[in-house]
């Protein structure tokens, strides 16, 4: 069975995600939490009143005639906005109770002004709350506002919780920032330091003890990889000059003492095989830094197959766009071409006429341009193909006698990952080698 695709997500959004999780489920607990300890016995005490204001009503009416109670009902409905009037056994109510939170207001009133009381929400097609009470056998409706006991609406819970939840992920977004900018300043400085950049410092006074050992620490193994690529570099440049004296004059002596042709001929080329291992090695070691500027592609090319002159061995063919250009370090560029031919030179010959055919296209994808340069050899066991860029790794056993380093492609894939291109490696469908170069492509003038 295939196994299951994993998403992979950043710190920075799991950090948000459990942020945002944490601060809704509070705020879905708050608004439970109100909606029991706030909203109902809110209600039920504008309930308590309004049955206050009913018995009150009855008793101010109770002890006036009938002339000041006309005045009464008058004076109460101008300052308090309650309407008493008689109940007529013609009018048509309609009961209050609807649901759980309406059947308790109703009980409430009821348990203070008794069992009789009717509770309305509508009398003659007039809304509100409508209490029916009696005094004195005289049956009366106070009305009263309905605001008083009408809970929080659907549309108020919306806003405040709309506005909380964005408020919910504003904060989250912030403090996801602010947990994850350490780490991220320390992945662009790790970056910066894969790319050869050993001066990048890290803030060694940040008030989190945590993330200022881990800057310090840091910052600590920077200058030491400093010093070290430092030592190495005088390291490599002594190697080289005191490898390349003697053999200069391994070579003069050579030519000077061994008097067969033949045999000095032989000589020399050990030689120049030595000296090229060691330029080999040179550009494998080589520090990193590199300079990218537009570099006209087709003109690099036919410089660096300009120095394949045998047409017995290599054949070269371009067909890259003449006005075709690339961010990269030309020096790097032109080692990595360099390379590729040499590489095609050695191992991709036909087996028909012993000559290395080369073909380099390109295609454009975006901001990135893919050179290939394939050739008409045997190609490579699919299984190796993912080997032949690692130090020192020859394609097959018949390789092992050629006269290279064994780090050609090695070299190539390390100068382009300098320039922040990449290399692949594939066999052809017809047989051969290709090799995809990719570089980004440089702006129009």
């Amino acid at each position: 069975m295939a196994e299951s695709t994993r998403v992979a997500l950043s710190l920075f959004w799991r950090t948000f995600f459990l942020l945002g999780l944490l601060l809704g489920g509070g705020i879905f607990a708050w608004v439970q939490t109100l909606r029991a300890l706030e909203s109902e016995p809110r209600v039920v005490l504008a309930a308590q009143q309004i049955a206050s204001l009913v018995n009150l009503s009855r008793e101010g009416l109770r002890y006036a005639d009938r002339i000041n109670r006309v005045a009464l009902v008058k004076a109460m409905k101008a300052s308090e906005a309650i309407r008493v009037t008689p109940r007529e056994p013609g009018d048509k109510w309609e009961p209050f109770e609807e649901d759980r939170f309406t059947r308790k207001i109703g009980g409430e009133i009821r348990s203070r002004l008794g069992p009789d009381t009717i509770v309305a929400r509508s009398v003659n097609g007039a809304t509100g709350l409508w209490v029916g009470f009696s005094i004195e056998n005289d049956p009366w409706w106070l009305q009263a506002e309905s605001a008083r006991i009408h809970p929080l609406t659907r549309d108020t819970w919306i806003v405040w919780v709309s506005i909380a939840l964005a408020a919910t992920v504003i904060g989250s977004v912030a403090i996801a920032r602010l947990i994850n900018r350490p780490l991220r300043d320390l992945s662009f400085a790790a970056s910066r330091i894969r790319g050869g950049e050993y001066d990048s410092r890290l803030d060694e006074n940040t008030l989190t003890s945590e993330i200022r050992e881990v800057n310090m620490g840091f910052n600590r193994m920077a200058r030491e990889l400093a010093k070290v690529e430092e030592d190495r570099a005088v390291m490599l440049a002594g190697i080289s000059h005191d490898l390349r004296t003697p053999l200069a004059r391994l070579r003069l002596e050579a030519e000077m003492s061994v008097a067969e042709e033949e045999a000095r001929r032989n000589m020399a080329s050990d030689i120049d095989q030595l000296d090229a291992i060691i330029d080999k090695f040179m550009d494998y070691a080589r520090p990193g830094e590199t300079h990218l500027r537009p570099v006209h592609l087709s003109r690099l090319i036919d410089k660096e197959a300009a120095a394949f002159r045998d047409p017995s061995e290599i054949q070269i063919t371009s067909k890259v766009a003449i006005d075709l250009a690339v961010m990269a370090d030309e020096i790097e560029l032109g080692r990595v071409f360099a390379n590729l031919f040499e590489n095609a030179r050695r191992y991709g010959r036909t087996t028909e006429t012993g000559i290395s055919i080369v073909t380099v296209s390109y295609v454009r994808s975006g901001p990135w341009v893919i050179v290939t340069v394939r050739d008409r050899g045997p190609g490579v066991a699919t299984e190796k193909l993912s080997q032949l860029t690692t130090p020192f790794f020859r394609g097959d056993a018949a390789r092992t006698a050629a006269t290279g380093a064994g780090l050609g492609l090695a070299i190539v894939e390390k100068a382009m990952q300098r320039m922040g291109g990449s290399v692949e490696v594939a066999n052809a469908p017809d047989g051969g080698l290709m090799l995809h170069i990719r570089l980004k492509r440089a702006p129009a003038p």
